[in-house]
């Protein structure tokens, strides 16, 4: 059940997915190696209103993979879908069943990974080219779960097999209670523009949730797409890279109509420090360095001196020096 309100007269927008409230209508993409607790956590600080996990291989939970199940851990107080990927009916519903005592809010159906490794097993955005597949797996986790189910999909394979609006249909008729679009081809990756107008298609044609995904990196960009497809709610992924404020000026400026400011260096810094110290207490010293790597390049793009620090920071192990370097950056623009 949805019930929203005209953003222009600076009312909130509630939204429902299945009987899970969500906080707001401003969502993190699942995005492997990035949306792992740490991040999900600071996002939500920063006004997320629901997060996705890191795809998680229901094959790997089925046969015991300690490193997939890592990726299962979520706490009891965070809003988040446990995003799922496989394309075997009866695995998918095995782990489904498991994952009634998850903490996880709703379970997602990932039917849109464009990478290889994925599609060249069946699964992810291959599941769109075997429709009859791709239903038999819905319901087979419709039919185990408990918690409400939701399918994040693509426009399509390619521009030949565009079907997004069939698979939405489909996935409603299974009892999924929203759907995510992401609006390029598997063929594009994440090159070119995001097609929204198929993401508008789909919310014509469903009574459940829309949630519209691709090219949202700013305020303006996620009011855009919410006034082109009438979507319930937007999902930032790559928008989400080391710029965890972007929930909150989104969510501001769609309440307010207010353009909050860019986070400052010194804001940034301070955001890295906390991310680091969480992700070391979460994953260890070792672990903790490497996965911040990318984090702190993304972090830091656009500001003076970032390609210097990048190869520095590439090159650290230990938690004492990236925080002395971090400090030392942050003194110079302050």
């Amino acid at each position: 059940m949805i019930y929203y309100s005209d953003y222009k007269k600076g009312m909130k927008r509630k939204l429902y997915i299945g009987d899970v409230k969500i906080k707001n209508n401003v969502f993190l993409a699942p995005m492997a190696g990035v949306t792992d607790k740490p991040y999900r956590r600071i996002c939500s600080e920063m006004g997320c209103g629901f997060a996705y996990t890191e795809m998680v291989s229901a094959k790997g939970l089925y046969y015991g993979s300690e490193n997939t199940e890592f990726l299962t851990d979520i706490d009891d107080d965070e809003n988040v879908a446990l995003q799922i990927f496989g394309s075997d009916p009866y695995i998918m519903g095995e782990i489904a069943k498991r994952l009634n005592a998850s903490n996880a809010k709703t379970i997602d159906i990932n039917m849109g990974c464009p990478t290889p490794k994925i599609v060249k097993n069946g699964d992810g955005s291959a599941l769109m080219l075997k429709p009859e597949l791709a239903e038999s797996v819905i319901k087979a986790v419709v039919k185990n779960l408990s918690k409400p189910v939701t399918v994040k999909i693509r426009k399509g394979w390619d521009d030949a097999h565009v079907n997004a609006v069939e698979i939405a249909k489909m996935a409603e008729n299974c009892g999924v209670k929203a759907v995510a679009v992401h609006g390029r081809t598997r063929e594009q990756f994440y090159s070119g523009r995001a097609d929204w107008d198929i993401i508008k298609k789909v919310k014509d044609n469903l009574k459940i949730p829309v949630i519209g995904n691709g090219d949202v990196f700013s305020p303006e960009d996620a009011k855009r797409m919410i006034d082109e497809t009438g979507c319930d709610a937007v999902m930032v992924g790559r928008g989400a890279e080391g710029n965890p404020w972007i929930f909150k000026r989104i969510h501001h400026y769609l309440s307010t109509g207010e353009i909050l400011p860019e986070p400052t260096v010194s804001e940034k810094i301070d955001m890295i420090l906390k991310h680091l110290d969480m992700m070391i207490e979460y994953k260890g010293e070792q672990i903790g360095i490497l996965e911040m790597r990318k984090h702190i390049a993304w972090y830091l793009k656009g500001i003076r001196g970032a390609s210097k620090i990048k190869q520095m920071v590439f090159t650290m192990s230990y938690y004492k020096e990236v925080k002395e370097l971090l400090i030392s950056i942050k003194r110079q623009f302050e």
